[in-house]
């Protein structure tokens, strides 16, 4: 129930600050709010993922252009004296030119291969227009598709020119010639690099790109005119793939200071670490770094590329401080294009934000294109500067005293700042700035278990944290952690991996190119590793090999069918169920792995899971023994056997108490008959012949004696509220033959195959989605039709059929299909419709050419011939008949309801108590075979293959999808009902705040004593006759239950809260209703007299009301034949003992037809040494050894004592702690009539008080063979209840009376109808109920009418 928020702040609800909740309230468990109860079973919808590079480059070759004419400066540029002299760290002054020139190009090569050393590289000193492009040509021509880069050093050439030309030479070296950046970019292509060091560079960029938007447009053009003159030239390269690097803005010049290199733009792109050093040298800052000189620094020894010495420590920490900016300030889609897409572009990008930074600082600004932010004034680079500092600290003692160098704590710092991230952050914050660091240090031995196992929290955080880490590059990292065999890091990378595949299941491919389905294999197969790493392991193997046949070969060449089979018996439960789900994956659609596994007996060793504690281990083996039937291409009497084996084990999960596990039974059915099509379409037939000539009563057209509401005509009644999950009803219509809707098809002689063409199916969740033909107002197999069938398939005594024995598999799988086809649960049946409609639409397209049909009657004919494999029902030659316009429609047969309007919140439903009107018109009956449903367009009905979408592998649950996202959501987050500061745990103790001032004052009002109760505080008049009330135990909610409907009400506020469908079958009606987890979120339980239990959410707020779940509490029900009463009785019992809380769920069927009770004990849920599971599948049945109905139950507190009533006045004890033979203790013969109520007090010492439809009450010891005590009350007693906590009991009466009693028998009030104008008027009592706590009685009547009688009114 959802907290009203005015209520929080009522200050008659307000509790004192000193006032607690009771504690019991926080012992009590919860009852179905397991996740399978509370979210759809379905997938997480899939990110996209944009961290994989669809279009990862390489730069193959660099051209180095150097127009630096040694000794001549250009006319357009005045040094200064002194002046930066200084060309890839050589003075060109220092020898002669051509030596000089020749030595800068070798050593401008020599900087550029430390990044990229495998590119092809030519220079190009001094050039001529016609070498810069010969140059150009060539390169593009070797490196096709790959990237160029383009390096001009201009420093002895003019400035560029604003209309975008750079200089060269003439080949006297007497002239600047001038060289278009347009014809650059026709020699140099796409995709290419360009790195200008000269003055005014920015205006090369503007160039360029005015340029290439000339080209774009001239490209357009060509495209669309291809007789204009541009589209006979060849076609101009595009430039969108090129990239621009410049030393400054169009108006500035280079820096000129003596201390820096004259190519400082080059210096920072290619040796970044020097001239980092030699500018952090040059700042006030290194005066606080004695020592140091400018020489000093040219001596620090190491390598860049060795991590252990100090000069390579530089360039990693260097490596991951821009790598670490450049994350964070650029949009990811920019980073990944500059950072990840090609080495050399993302090594120069790295090194072009210390650019930016050295520069700026002389008021120079480089441009790159595509542009970035500014990232000068970032606060990483102060870690940088604390870094450089630390190393340049311990300089003079290495090169002077050969001290050891102590390595910089910067790593471990950012750790520590990741930690505190992921420690202290709250819930909605921005990524965290050290991600790109924490990559870095995977890199390190001594830093890499602990950088682990934060990846492994940060990654928990949810998919959004994955795809970050991704986006980051963590991939090939942890991919190349695989091949290590450090015992420490299995943990933390199977839990790594499994978050990843948890996100991106495309990672399969990548880990078996590189072998990783070993490491988890050998995890697996691991013993001494923790069950909750070998499920994780489990969970990665089984992505691998999901649709994936290099996989499932790999996997399979692994042994994992025998390491999984071994596991299965494993106590963790998670283990077993993703161990089922993995042998599912890997034999299905894949015969080696499912050979194997008949080799091991796998089908055998899975059948044990099918009795499984838990239902999700039970849907995991299911699916595995699902896929593992019908996947043989070549079928031989063995893989037969095997399939029908393994049909007939799962045939027994049909009252599984999960929905989940029958709904994904069903579509595992739906396998098999897909495989035997022809032997099931036999079955079909003679199922519908029987159907035709076996007379079967309805229930849906007779009166329940057991029914004490009168059939009357119904008041206007208001529409009722739509229902999530269950939205269509099943249509309930008036019985018809089949025979008459296979004559709409004109199976006869004369009526040739026509072209049929179905549409897509309806994807509702209807119980009622059935099939039918396409001009047809009628469907081929309706619910009635299925569920008379199902009547006569436990009737009739069917003879031997056609080709196929009575007791065949296939009649057996048939009669389970039709069993679920009346499953409570809407999705289970809608399954079970499905597949039963195809199968009935395929026998009578089969049995058309053979003339099974003749003047509208069926008759027996040869079966289609089995297939000899698989085969889909559309893969069947010859097409489907369409119906003769001639043909009878049974819309003419079939009464249609009244149409009228509808208000839009409400679904088209208007009961009646007479039980005529369907439940549901969502779908009119105009609607075609193949509709799409309401208000859906019907545009697809004319493509073939409608059918085929019908039934298919397409009748999919989600389930191993939905338990995938376990891992991929976060497991060592704090649960939030536990986390003391969120609202739901604030929300919960206000509810418990507000139980315990029920609890208190109701206390109070029954200690001083109830002399009256007959103060009415509540009447209104009920949409439906009221047949069962149920007080919510702790708010002003109190639910009403008619026939098949529930009503809402807030008794204090006399306000209708809510009013929906119970979704049960016409001719069944609601008998019992209790509150699951009153105490807290409640659910309401529902039984009906057919033996199913429903049990919703979401009631009496303003949400729609929600199945949580729903089952057969009672298996053996069958819709029964007029005169037999039939009743579902629930006793709920919430109790504490040992330690352990326990909720006990007792119900019985009370028909005359069974002389055995059902009484069957489901420990809904149990909460022990810290852990919930919940158990809807134990099942006790206990005889009762009586030829008549029970009628009430009750139990002691420690849930060993069950007392029922029964129908023939008996009142009989059960210890169900003996044997079926041995547990009736004791019977009391006492009554003469019907026990409306038999009740085990539950003190220590409590008696037994029983009440018969005579009136007599009766108080038993159950030591003691005879009553101690025994009370007459009011004739003709209709019902009774016991106040739980005051000694009162109350009596009706069908004379319209009402009367409560105290424990001695005294009456301390009537109510009674009376006459005059002021007189209250009351029905025929048909139900009433005390308030758990309150001294509330509420009463319903027969006259729609319900009341709530008090001892005094509640000051609220």
């Amino acid at each position: 129930m959802k907290m009203d928020s005015d209520l929080l702040h009522s200050p008659a609800v307000g509790l004192a600050e000193e006032e607690e909740a009771d504690m019991n309230d926080w012992k009590l468990p919860l009852a179905f709010m397991k996740k399978r109860h509370s979210e759809k079973i379905e997938g997480s919808k899939a990110l996209a993922q944009s961290w994989r590079m669809k279009d990862r480059m390489k730069t193959v070759s660099v051209a180095l252009v150097l127009c630096l004419n040694v000794g001549v400066d250009p006319p357009d540029v005045v040094k200064t004296s002194p002046c930066a002299r200084l060309e890839c760290w050589i003075d060109p002054l220092s020898m002669s030119p051509q030596k000089a020139l020749e030595t800068i190009g070798a050593n401008l090569q020599k900087q550029y291969e430390n990044w990229q050393p495998r590119a092809r590289y030519k220079q190009s000193l001094d050039p001529t227009v016609d070498e810069v492009k010969k140059l150009c040509t060539s390169l593009r021509r070797n490196a096709k598709e790959e990237r160029v880069l383009f390096h001009y050093n201009g420093h002895g050439v003019p400035r560029p020119t604003v209309n975008g030309e750079i200089w060269v030479f003439n080949k006297n070296y007497t002239q600047y010639i001038p060289l278009s950046i347009y014809d650059l970019q026709t020699w140099m292509g796409s995709p290419s690099i360009f790195v200008y060091d000269c003055s005014n560079a920015g205006i090369i960029v503007k160039s360029f790109k005015q340029f290439a938007l000339q080209r774009e447009q001239e490209l357009e053009v060509a495209a669309i005119n291809p007789s204009h003159p541009l589209a006979q030239m060849p076609l101009p390269p595009s430039m969108k793939n090129c990239i621009q690097l410049a030393a400054c803005e169009a108006s500035e010049l280079l820096p000129m200071n003596p201390d820096l290199p004259a190519d400082l733009f080059t210096s920072c792109l290619t040796t970044p670490i020097k001239i980092a050093l030699r500018w952090f040298c040059m700042q006030k800052s290194a005066k606080l770094v004695p020592g140091v000189t400018l020489d000093l620094i040219e001596k620090i020894p190491g390598r860049l590329n060795d991590r252990r010495t100090p000069l390579g420590e530089l360039n990693w920490i260097f490596t991951a401080i821009t790598d670490t900016i450049a994350w964070n300030v650029l949009p990811r889609d920019l980073f990944q294009k500059l950072f990840r897409q090609d080495l050399l572009v993302a090594s120069l990008f790295r090194n072009f934000l210390l650019a930016e930074r050295i520069m700026r600082s002389y008021n120079c600004t480089p441009v790159s294109s595509p542009r970035l932010p500014p990232t000068y004034m970032h606060a990483m680079w102060q870690a940088w500067d604390l870094a450089v500092d630390i190393c340049l600290s311990q300089l003079p003692t290495i090169i002077e005293e050969g001290t050891a160098f102590r390595h910089s704590p910067f790593f471990a710092e950012q750790l520590t700042a990741f930690q505190v991230w992921l420690t202290m952050g709250v819930e909605n914050r921005n990524p965290p700035e050290q991600l790109p660091i924490v990559l870095q240090v995977l890199l390190s031995q001594v830093h890499r278990l602990r950088a682990l196992d934060l990846l492994g929290r940060f990654l928990d955080l949810g998919p959004w944290a994955v795809s970050l880490a991704l986006s980051v590059g963590i991939f090939p990292y942890v991919l190349k952690l695989l091949q290590s065999s450090a015992r420490e890091l299995r943990p933390l990378l199977v839990f790594i991996w499994a978050k990843i595949l948890a996100v991106d299941s495309s990672c399969q491919a990548d880990l078996v190119k590189d072998n990783g389905h070993k490491y988890f294999l050998s995890v697996l197969a691991d013993n001494y590793m923790p069950a909750e790493h070998r499920t994780m392991a489990v969970f990665i193997l089984a992505v691998i090999v999901n649709n994936y046949t290099t996989g499932q070969e790999a996997c399979l060449q692994g042994n994992l069918i025998a390491n999984c089979l071994e596991q299965l018996s494993d106590p963790h439960p998670l283990l077993r169920q993703w161990v089922a789900i993995c042998l599912g994956r890997i034999w299905q659609n894949f015969d080696p792995a499912r050979w194997c596994g008949v080799r091991d007996s796998a089908h055998e060793k899975l059948y044990t899971l099918l009795s499984d504690p838990i239902p999700e281990v039970r849907c995991a083996a299911v699916f595995a023994l699902g896929t593992f039937v019908g996947n043989s291409a070549e079928r031989t009497d063995h893989s037969t056997t095997i399939d029908h084996n393994v049909a007939m084990m799962l045939a027994q999960l049909i009252n599984d108490g999960s929905p989940v596990v029958r709904k994904v039974a069903t579509t595992r059915r739906q396998t098999l008959v897909v495989q035997y099509e022809s032997n099931f379409c036999t079955v079909a037939l003679q199922f519908i012949e029987e159907e035709k000539n076996y007379s079967v009563p309805s229930p849906a057209n007779t009166a329940e004696p057991g029914n004490l509401t009168p059939v009357r005509d119904s008041p206007a009644i208001p529409r009722l509220r739509s229902v999530n999950s269950y939205t269509n009803i099943r249509t309930a219509t008036t019985a018809r033959n089949l025979n008459k809707s296979l004559q709409n098809l004109n199976l006869n002689e004369e009526g040739g195959p026509a072209a049929f063409s179905p549409g897509n199916l309806s994807t509702s969740s209807s119980a009622s989605s059935t099939l039918g033909s396409p001009d047809n107002d009628e469907y081929i197999l309706s619910f009635e039709t299925i569920d008379k069938m199902r009547r006569v398939s436990s009737y009739s005594s069917l003879n031997s059929l056609i080709g196929v024995s009575f007791n065949s598999v296939y009649t057996q799988i048939w009669r389970v299909l039709l069993h679920l086809a009346a499953d409570p649960f809407p999705e289970v049946s809608d399954l079970a419709m499905k597949v039963l409609n195809s199968i009935a639409y395929k026998a009578m397209m089969n049995a058309r050419p053979q003339r099974i049909l003749d003047s509208g009657s069926l008759t027996q004919s040869a079966p289609a011939s089995p297939t000899s494999k698989g085969t889909h029902i559309h893969q069947a030659g010859g097409s489907p008949p369409m119906p003769s316009t001639s043909s009878s429609s049974l819309t003419n047969d079939v009464p249609k309801p009244p149409t009228r309007e509808q208000p839009a919140t409400r679904p088209p439903y208007t009961p009646t108590l007479g039980g005529q009107a369907p439940h549901s018109h969502q779908f009119t009956r105009t609607r075609k075979m193949f509709d799409k449903g309401p208000e859906q367009a019907a545009e697809d009905s004319d493509e073939p293959g409608g059918h085929r979408n019908y039934i298919s592998p397409a009748l999919q649950t989600g389930l191993c999808d939905w338990s995938a996202k376990y891992f991929a959501q976060p497991v060592m987050k704090i649960p939030e009902e536990h986390d003391l500061e969120s609202q739901v745990r604030l929300e919960r103790q206000w509810r418990f705040l507000r139980n315990a001032r029920v609890r208190r004052q109701s206390r109070s009002i029954i200690q001083r004593g109830i002399s009256r109760l007959d103060d009415q505080i509540f009447i209104n008049r009920n949409p439906g006759v009221p047949s069962v009330v149920k007080f919510h135990p702790f708010n002003t909610c109190i639910a009403v239950a008619d026939k098949d409907s529930i009503c809402f009400w807030d008794w204090e506020k006399g306000e209708r809260l809510d009013y929906f469908y119970n979704g049960n079958p016409r001719y069944t009606r609601i008998t019992s209703m209790e509150y699951l987890n009153g105490h807290d979120c409640s659910l309401l339980l529902t039984a009906t007299d057919d033996g199913a239990l429903r049990i919703w959410k979401n009631f009496a707020d303003q949400k729609n009301p929600e199945m949580v779940t729903a089952w057969q509490g009672l298996s053996d029900m069958l819709p029964t034949t007029r005169g037999l009463a039939r009743r579902v009785s629930i006793y709920l019992d919430r109790s504490k003992q040992g330690g352990e809380c326990c909720i006990s769920l007792l119900f019985s069927l009370t028909t005359k037809a069974h002389n055995v009770t059902e009484a069957t004990t489901l420990p809904l849920q149990t909460l022990t040494r810290g852990f919930v599971c919940v158990l809807v599948f134990v099942r006790q049945d206990i005889p009762t050894g009586a030829d008549s109905c029970v009628t009430s139950l009750s139990c002691d507190s420690q849930r060993s004592l069950i007392v029922a009533g029964l129908g023939d006045g008996s009142v009989r004890v059960f210890d169900r702690r003996m044997g079926p033979n041995e547990c009736r203790v004791m019977t009391y013969r006492e009554h003469g009539a019907w026990v409306v109520k038999a009740h085990l007090q539950k003190e220590t010492d409590g008696h037994i008080i029983s009440v018969s439809v005579n009136g007599d009450v009766r108080f038993f010891e159950p030591r003691m063979p005879e009553s101690i005590n025994v009370l007459q009350t009011v004739k003709g007693l209709t019902a009774l209840d016991i106040h739980p906590q005051a000694n009162l009991f109350a009596c009706g009466s069908m004379n319209q009376f009402i009367a409560v009693y105290n424990a001695n028998g005294d009456v301390i009030s009537n109510i009674k109808y009376y006459d005059g104008f002021m007189g209250q008027r009351i029905g025929a009592i048909s139900c009433l109920a005390f308030h758990p706590h309150w001294p509330h009685l509420a009463v319903g009547s027969n006259d729609y009418y319900m009341s709530i009688y008090s001892a005094e009114k509640r000051l609220r």
